[in-house]
């Protein structure tokens, strides 16, 4: 049965971890490809890992609202497709989309019946230690995802599930019990 699942957790929750763990465990499921304005990494495929579009394609998919929700970060776009989701949904997939919060309230404006599960650190405190564990990032940079934090866990509040990532394991059971039913 074809289902659209929304996932959406803070920067340095591990989300994209617990997902991934998910996946290798339900292969059955499928996860949404989103367009992108940057280049390629190495390795990356166009197609598989996102779709490429330079900035003129992209900026003439958002006037046309051919995306469910888009985005800008650090100068490049992001953004999901209504037609590739809806072409998922048709075949009867389940498809997770992994967004932020305000993209994922978006989704739920325009697909009432998409499910909306966060992804929660155990506390501020655990998520702040997780960032800083990382090494990757400024203390200007830190300071400024763990102010977004409250905004998205506000946003939260309009979800339909939240997990709390205190293990991998944990987290993945969750998301079995939600998706997977």
């Amino acid at each position: 049965m074809s289902k659209l699942f929304v996932i959406s957790g803070s920067s340095g929750v591990g989300k994209g971890t617990v997902i991934k763990e998910f996946l290798a465990r339900h292969s059955e499921i499928k996860l949404s490809i989103s367009c992108t304005t940057r280049m390629p990494r190495e390795g990356e495929v166009d197609g598989v890992n996102y779709f490429f579009l330079d900035k003129n394609k992209f900026e003439e998919c958002v006037k046309n609202e051919e995306f469910l929700e888009w985005a800008e970060f650090s100068g490049n776009c992001y953004g999901t497709k209504k037609t590739f989701v809806e072409g998922c949904l048709q075949k009867g997939e389940k498809l997770i989309l992994e967004i932020d919060t305000k993209g994922a309230l978006n989704v739920k404006k325009i697909m009432p019946e998409a499910v909306l599960i966060f992804i929660a650190p155990p506390s501020i405190e655990e998520l702040e230690a997780r960032l800083r564990g990382r090494h990757t990032e400024t203390e200007e940079a830190i300071q400024k995802r763990l102010a977004s934090i409250k905004l998205e866990i506000e946003n939260s509040k309009h979800f339909d599930y939240q997990v709390v990532n205190d293990t991998v394991e944990n987290a993945v059971q969750q998301l079995e019990t939600i998706i997977c039913k």
